[in-house]
């Protein structure tokens, strides 16, 4: 599971060195594709394909499900782990994302986030926002 958060650097040519603790759960492939959230999502293999069945079984002419197989699909790119455990972001996603040389990765259970350090800052105020929190997840049952 992807739990925590940690501030990165990214390289001149776009490489992004991944929290150690992350390594062992992509080994077996790594898809990154454009988050909702100006951010990116990196996921599994397995996981993304996951998510792409459920989508490839919505209806294509259903106009907002030809949009997220667009939004999805066309920002998705299958990168590899190197040796020294890091990944190569493309240059189009960073500019999507506002990635510049600082980033913070954010574990997020069954995936992870790349977020800009600006972006990343305005999310935590959102949930920070206790009272807001109250009635904004109000509808999930955790029951432990």
């Amino acid at each position: 599971m992807f739990v925590g958060q940690f501030e990165h650097t990214i390289d001149e040519k776009g490489r992004l060195t991944i929290p150690a603790r992350y390594r062992d759960l992509l080994k077996g492939g790594v898809i990154v594709t454009r988050g909702f959230d100006q951010n990116l999502m990196v996921l599994t293999v397995p996981d993304f394909n996951q998510i792409a069945e459920r989508i490839n079984q919505t209806s294509v002419t259903d106009p907002l499900a030809r949009e997220l197989k667009r939004y999805i699909f066309s920002n998705a790119v299958d990168v590899e782990l190197d040796g020294l455990g890091r990944i190569l972001i493309p240059a189009f996603l960073r500019e999507t994302a506002q990635l510049e040389s600082s980033v913070e990765v954010v574990g997020s259970g069954s995936y992870f986030e790349i977020w800009s350090l600006t972006n990343w800052a305005n999310q935590k105020i959102k949930m920070e926002d206790t009272q807001t929190n109250d009635q904004r997840f109000i509808a999930y049952d955790l029951p432990l």
